[in-house]
């Protein structure tokens, strides 16, 4: 496990010489020194059991609630997402549609529209890399038309090649996450194939720099403290029901 001063370093040299074998080297260099560390392993493999168990308790906690209370602080979440000045100011924004157990998205696709902004979705790569593009979406008429992944979500086919990359042109302004649970901190629990936090280290190269990261979440997945290691990336805010 990379220290994060560490971490900071080889991002530092990646940004600037993205192919250099000196990157290369000392990042390979860095994993065969964890492989020879008993005691580094040790902790990287109690640091993986803690995320599953966190997993398994939230997945819990989201399967107990109703469809209607998944509704009704979907819509909470969205209301509180329009009153933000963020989200008034930024125009080109990222938004994930909604699997069984996250905040329903549909009301801010709507919103997204009605509003003139520009729409960009998740392209996750079917094959076993963490690779995910943005993008373009047209209108929920559009998103009506893509087809169901074998992770029941809706996507551009692998044969979309007409639809226009964020990072490819003007970046992003606005990220709106899923995951499975946060803290106030900004920590994330993502699902554990790493999307997002491979994503957002892309943003980060681009000449607009990193966007501003807001997670939508339902109240059961707030926690108070979630486990990360040097590549999980903070997100900025987290939007839920707070009922304090």
């Amino acid at each position: 496990m990379l220290s994060r001063t560490t971490t900071a370093t080889y991002f530092y040299i990646y940004l600037f010489f993205p192919l250099s074998l000196f990157t290369l080297s000392f990042i390979v260099a860095e994993r065969r020194s964890a492989r020879g560390c008993p005691e580094l392993m040790a902790r990287m493999a109690a640091l993986r059991a803690a995320k599953q168990a966190l997993r398994r308790d939230i997945k819990q906690r989201v399967a107990a609630l109703s469809e209607q209370e998944k509704q009704r602080q979907s819509k909470v979440v969205s209301q509180k997402l329009f009153d933000h000045p963020k989200y008034a100011s930024c125009d080109r924004i990222a938004v994930f549609l909604s699997m069984h157990d996250e905040v329903r998205t549909e009301e801010i696709l709507q919103d997204l529209f009605a509003q003139g902004k520009t729409c960009f979705i998740p392209k996750y790569q079917s094959t076993a890399s963490n690779h995910m593009d943005m993008l373009r979406l047209h209108s929920m008429q559009d998103m009506e038309t893509l087809p169901l992944t074998s992770w029941n979500i809706k996507q551009p086919s692998d044969d979309d090649f007409t639809r226009e990359e964020a990072l490819a042109t003007g970046g992003l302004d606005l990220i709106l996450m899923p995951g499975l649970g946060f803290d106030r901190a900004g920590n994330r629990l993502g699902r554990g194939k790493g999307f997002y936090d491979s994503y957002l280290e892309r943003c980060m190269r681009h000449a607009r720099g990193k966007p501003y990261t807001v997670a939508l979440a339902f109240k059961e997945q707030l926690c108070p403290d979630i486990p990360v290691d040097d590549n999980d990336v903070l997100i900025d805010e987290v939007l839920y029901e707070d009922l304090e």
